[in-house]
This record gives structure tokens, C-alpha cells and sequence, in this order.
């Protein structure tokens, strides 16, 4: 009975959370809009670091970038010193901001041309002054010989990460592999409360491992694309997912979250389209209606919540 009230309790506090909120999403920075496709964000605890992902309007081009706030402005974006010919994806910065974790299809070897499947990768740095090492495969037992995306790490070092293999229940799903002792252990399906028989992607973990948002795809209550849900941790189990809600969620894909708990901000990203065809009258209208932010292409943006 006191775990059900609990649940209870979590449930009516997030509706609560929901209906506090009156704006609509917007964007994240006003230089990520120079960007045509930019997706997936990690912020530093003071809000002073940021890295992205930004990609060619076909995706088949997609790199890190980062941008440090100086004198209270943000600098322009730079791609990271990491940068490699092939598809970077999806940072996250580690609570300590030492490690920065991130998914690529880059090879195992600097010698080699041809791409690999996508595994989790990994740069260091001895203070959050210095640079960033060489890139580090994090290896077995969570890269294996398919993709894994999307990492996500818990104060306590805990990886939340996204993949498709012997332990899912259909398609794509969301692991955790613990760390203990220095070591990542085996990865674990976190279980049919967020996972099912279709695509669970993209999980963003809170530092104390109290919350997971992630993105479930075309299900029954969402919008018939992906939808971002939330899942509580309540004594050591996930809650039944919930939809994140129309305030946040769209008809298009919405997906990569990350939340900054110091300003209570959910940064996700989006592919929402509020474009319309009419009868354009000049060339400067048409551009301007086809470049707006909500123009079905990926952009990064934020929303108020307390979750």
C-alpha cells in the first residue's frame, strides 16, 4: 500500500509540475540557429558549456560542436578537437565534466577508412580547464557488434544507453550497465515499464538516478511519431512510463532530452513542422516561411518544467 501511494503521490506531483507551465517550447540558443539540422545537447552544472550535434539536411554528415558562455556571452561554436571523418553523435557530459561520453561509427583504429557499427566512445580531461584526450572506445561488455547509442551516465557512474540486441524485446531499447568497483557491468534491460515490443530510445537519466525521459515511438497514447515519456525510479524499480504531454510532445519526432535541474529546463530536440503552403506573393516570403524554426527539420529546444 505505501509504494502505491508513492506512485500515486509522483504521478499527481508531475501533473502538477505539467500544469504550472504556460509557454510553448522554444529555442534552445540563438546560435544553434544557423545550424540546419542540430540535434542532441549536453550542459555543464553552471550552464557555461554546451555541446551539440549538428549535421548536413540529410544527416549523412554529423559532427560535435561546443560553445563556452565568456563575459556572459556565448562564444562561437567551434567543432570539437576530436572531430574525425566519420559520424559523431550525441554527447553527454559526466557530473564531474571530466569525461565526456559520446556514439560513433568511427573504427577502432585510426589506421582504418571504413566506418564500424556504433559504439559508445569517450574523451578525458584532468580539470574542466585543460583539453580533451584522444578518443577512447568504451568496449565490452556494453559495445558489442551492433549499434549502441545515446549514452547517459548517473552521478554514480551507472550508463543509461540505447541498443538493439539479444536482451531487447523488439526493437530498440534502453540499458543500464552498472559501475562498480572502476568497472561497467554487464548491461541490463531496465524492463517493460519503459521498454516494449517497439522503439525506446534516447534516455536521459538524472544525476541521482530518480527520473529517466526517453523517447517511445509511435505508441497508443502518443502522437504518432516519437514522443518524449518519463519514468520515476521508486524503490529501486521504473514506474510505468508516462507521456511527457501536448505541451511538450508534437506529431513529429521529438527526441535526444536533457534536463538541467539548477534552472529547471528540459532541452529536447525536435523535428516539428508549423510550415504552411499559400499563395506567396515574393521570393522573401517563401524563404521566410520555409526557414523558420519549425520547418521539419531538427532543432534544439527548451521548455520550464519541474519534473
Amino acid at each position: 500500500m505505501r509504494k502505491i501511494k508513492i506512485v500515486l503521490l509522483l504521478n499527481l506531483f508531475s501533473i502538477i509540475a505539467f500544469s504550472q507551465q504556460n509557454e510553448n517550447p522554444s529555442i534552445a540558443f540563438d546560435f544553434l540557429k544557423g545550424f540546419q539540422n542540430v540535434r542532441d545537447i549536453t550542459l555543464s552544472k553552471n550552464q557555461n558549456e554546451v555541446y551539440f550535434t549538428i549535421q548536413s539536411p540529410l544527416e549523412n554528415i554529423s559532427k560535435i560542436a561546443f560553445s563556452k558562455k565568456v563575459n556572459n556571452n556565448w562564444t562561437q561554436p567551434e567543432l570539437v578537437p576530436f572531430t574525425s571523418a566519420f559520424r559523431d553523435i550525441e554527447p553527454f557530459l559526466s557530473f564531474d565534466e571530466l569525461r565526456l561520453y559520446f556514439a560513433s561509427n568511427r573504427p577502432l583504429s585510426e589506421e582504418e577508412t571504413n566506418n564500424k557499427d556504433y559504439d559508445i566512445w569517450y574523451v578525458e580531461r584532468k580539470n574542466i580547464t585543460s583539453s580533451w584526450s584522444k578518443p577512447i572506445n568504451i568496449g565490452h561488455p556494453i559495445n558489442t557488434d551492433k549499434d549502441e547509442f545515446y549514452p547517459s551516465v548517473a552521478k554514480n557512474g551507472n550508463l543509461y544507453f540505447t541498443s538493439e540486441n539479444d536482451k531487447s524485446l523488439g526493437k530498440d531499447d534502453i540499458f543500464v550497465s552498472l559501475y562498480l568497483d572502476g568497472k561497467f557491468g554487464e548491461p541490463q534491460n531496465i524492463g517493460t515499464n519503459i521498454n516494449t515490443e517497439g522503439y525506446e530510445f534516447n534516455a536521459f537519466v538524472s544525476p541521482d538516478e530518480s527520473f529517466l525521459i526517453f523517447t517511445g515511438y509511435n505508441r497508443e497514447d502518443g502522437n504518432g511519431s516519437g514522443d518524449l515519456y518519463i519514468s520515476y525510479n521508486v524503490n529501486g524499480k521504473w514506474s510505468l512510463a508516462k507521456n511527457l504531454s501536448n505541451k511538450i510532445n508534437s506529431k513529429q519526432m521529438d527526441y535526444c532530452p536533457f534536463y538541467d535541474a539548477t534552472t529547471k529546463t528540459l532541452y529536447f530536440t525536435s523535428k516539428r513542422n508549423n510550415t504552411n503552403d499559400s499563395k506567396f506573393d515574393t521570393i522573401n516570403e517563401f524563404v521566410k516561411e520555409i526557414t523558420k524554426s519549425e520547418n521539419g527539420l531538427s532543432r534544439v529546444y527548451k521548455y520550464k518544467i519541474t519534473l
